[in-house]
């Protein structure tokens, strides 16, 4: 992990809205992830999208344990 590639996203938990901030590793390449919600504890899934040509940070997105992202 380098700690310039750290990038803090903001985002609310699908599941009880607390709002939420996780450092996103762009570093590793598009992946997929779960995380915990601080409050509620459920699962969250993160997907990372970071380009393979300039390795910036394309997108995120969080759902449910049960979506389909």
């Amino acid at each position: 992990m380098h700690d310039d590639a750290l990038i803090e996203h903001g985002f609310y938990c699908p599941y009880c809205a607390s709002p939420l901030t996780f450092a996103i590793d762009a570093s590793q390449g598009s992946h997929t992830t779960w995380e915990d919600c601080h409050q509620c504890c459920a699962p969250i899934l993160v997907e990372v999208v970071v380009s393979p040509f300039s390795g910036e940070l394309e997108s995120v997105r969080t759902g449910r344990d049960d979506d389909v992202l």
